[in-house]
């Protein structure tokens, strides 16, 4: 199953993500015979052979329904089993924009973990590209370099190394990944404990030929300035720290209202107060008499003003005490807008540098 191009029908052996919910999307490989089971039914795999992407597929039994969706990096991204922090689509698309990472890129990867940002720099990449990652944990290694054969990533390079250590040269490169007799990267990225000790080892594998863009991904601010020093150390210019920050905005109509209408709405309430305090009142002298409850809200005296109806705008120009839909064509109203009081999609400060080859003598 790719996730370079799209396919219209799912096949026995593709990947499908299975919207459960909003909270809940479940990647599953398509073979003849299972079923996916879930809280709102099971669904054979067997029905799911012959579907179209995208469409909505009913439990066994007609109780629930899922959607079969197309495999792609943002989905992987909120699906995939996590065995480290992983970078987060609005980092990700962030980063690969402030780099120009573009169809053909040589990127080099340090601190493979999850594999969410591989398959976002194998996509964007292409067929031309060449990206070379790299994991020091094994265990992590193995089911990383799994996940990305069975998902076809042919232009990825996974290696088992500690590159804070160790640098990030490779022997015997597979021929289609030689450039230059190395590995030529063009962009860098490093999401590392200390990226400072592995920046030193750049420089044997980044092209000297191109400008190469490099982005270290530190959840603490100490890490970013030991950062910053290696950087500057090694000759990389234009260094920027940013951090990226996500807020939800609601847009909305708001009901306009008119002055003349709150005024006419406050004499209202005013005399309906007055109103209510000569019922009562009357309601004393006459305590010798037994009345009915609707008698004395109503008032029996022929010259006692009567409770008003609410008619609509005339008497009730707001809508209070009955539901109005919003844009009601009955009122008046304008767009806006409001925003979260606070940002609660902090995930790292992202660093960032360039590094432009020295002319030839």
């Amino acid at each position: 199953m790719s996730f370079f191009k799209y396919k219209d029908v799912i096949e026995e052996g593709d990947l499908v993500f299975a919207f459960i919910s909003r909270g809940t999307i479940k990647p599953i490989t398509i073979k003849k015979g299972e079923k996916l089971n879930t809280r709102y039914g099971h669904y054979e795999h067997d029905d799911m052979i012959g579907m179209k992407f995208g469409e909505q597929m009913a439990g066994a039994r007609g109780i629930g329904f899922i959607h079969l969706l197309h495999p792609s990096p943002e989905l992987w991204t909120l699906s995939l089993p996590h065995r480290t922090q992983i970078v987060y689509t609005q980092d990700s698309s962030y980063i690969m924009q402030r780099l120009n990472v573009v169809s053909g890129t040589r990127v080099i990867e340090a601190g493979t973990g999850s594999a969410s940002f591989s398959h976002s720099f194998a996509r964007t990449i292409g067929y031309d590209g060449r990206l070379f990652t790299y994991e020091f944990h094994e265990p992590r290694y193995l089911e990383a370099k799994k996940e990305l054969e069975e998902h076809n990533m042919k232009n990825t390079l996974i290696t088992h190394r500690d590159v804070c250590n160790d640098g990030f040269e490779i022997a015997n490169i597979p021929e289609g990944f030689v450039k230059d007799g190395g590995v030529s990267g063009e962009v860098v990225f490093l999401d590392l404990p200390s990226p400072w000790t592995a920046i030193p080892h750049l420089e044997k594998v980044i092209s000297q030929t191109a400008r190469v863009g490099i982005c270290c991904f530190s959840p603490c601010i100490e890490q970013v300035d030991k950062t910053v020093k290696a950087l500057q150390d090694e000759g990389w210019i234009e260094i920027e720290m940013v951090e990226v920050a996500g807020r939800r905005w609601e847009a909305r109509k708001d009901m306009v209202k008119d002055v003349g209408d709150v005024v006419k709405r406050l004499k209202d309430i005013q005399s309906r107060k007055n109103q209510g305090i000569e019922n009562k009142r009357h309601a004393k002298v006459q305590a010798g008499d037994k009345r009915d409850h609707d008698e004395m809200d109503s008032g029996s005296d022929d010259g006692a003003e009567k409770k008003v109806q609410n008619t609509g705008k005339g008497f009730n120009p707001f809508g209070k005490g009955v539901r109005v839909r919003e844009g009601d064509e009955g009122f008046e109203w304008r767009n806006v807008t409001k925003v979260e009081g606070e940002i609660k999609s902090h995930t790292s400060y992202l660093t960032f540098a360039y590094k432009i080859p020295l002319p030839k003598v």
